[in-house]
């Protein structure tokens, strides 16, 4: 290590900025944060208010720090995790995204988003269901699309047409009340 290196290294372990700085960068390294993320990770690490709302200004200026984007690619990721609508507001909630930014991601979802997502858990859970007794497939479908947070008529809908689906690919001398 040169001469300048232990210079700049002791300058900025004595600055709560360059502090705080670091921080939040390597928050920001393991995957995108809200700003009341990283606020309270520098609360955590003992970060004076003002030291920690220089910081987070500055790294929003200069965009890394973007709760809008933030929201977006939280809504985004739900689809792959298949997660409802109503778990993703939570969860945004939970990370201190400002409602009215919520509410404008949340603008941009497509109306039928829980319907296929739903369908698509289904779908795929189904497959798990096959040795399960034809009379318990409904509830334990229906409950891990409910675990997910999908509304209850999402649940009913999405259920009894998986369901029909499978039973229409049956054996034809199925009991129909066994899918119910």
């Amino acid at each position: 290590m040169s001469g300048s290196d232990r210079e700049t290294g002791e300058e900025e372990e004595g600055n709560p900025v360059a502090i705080a700085r670091e921080i939040a960068l390597r928050q920001l390294t393991v995957r995108a944060r809200s700003r009341a993320e990283l606020a309270r990770a520098l609360k955590r690490k003992g970060t004076p208010d003002e030291v920690s709302g220089e910081v987070l200004d500055r790294l929003e200026e200069v965009g890394l720090v973007d709760d809008a984007a933030f929201a977006r690619e939280w809504l985004a990721a739900g689809d792959r995790r298949r997660r409802s609508r109503s778990a993703l507001l939570a969860e945004l909630a939970e990370k201190g995204v400002a409602r009215e930014v919520v509410d404008e991601a949340v603008a941009e979802l497509d109306s039928d988003r829980d319907y296929v997502v739903a369908r698509g858990y289904a779908e795929t859970k189904l497959a798990g269901l096959a040795r399960v007794e034809p009379s318990a497939r409904y509830r334990r479908l229906a409950g891990a699309l409910a675990r997910r947070g999908f509304a209850a008529g999402v649940v009913a809908q999405v259920t009894r047409e998986v369901l029909a689906e499978l039973r229409d690919g049956a054996d034809e001398d199925a009991d129909p009340s066994d899918f119910e």
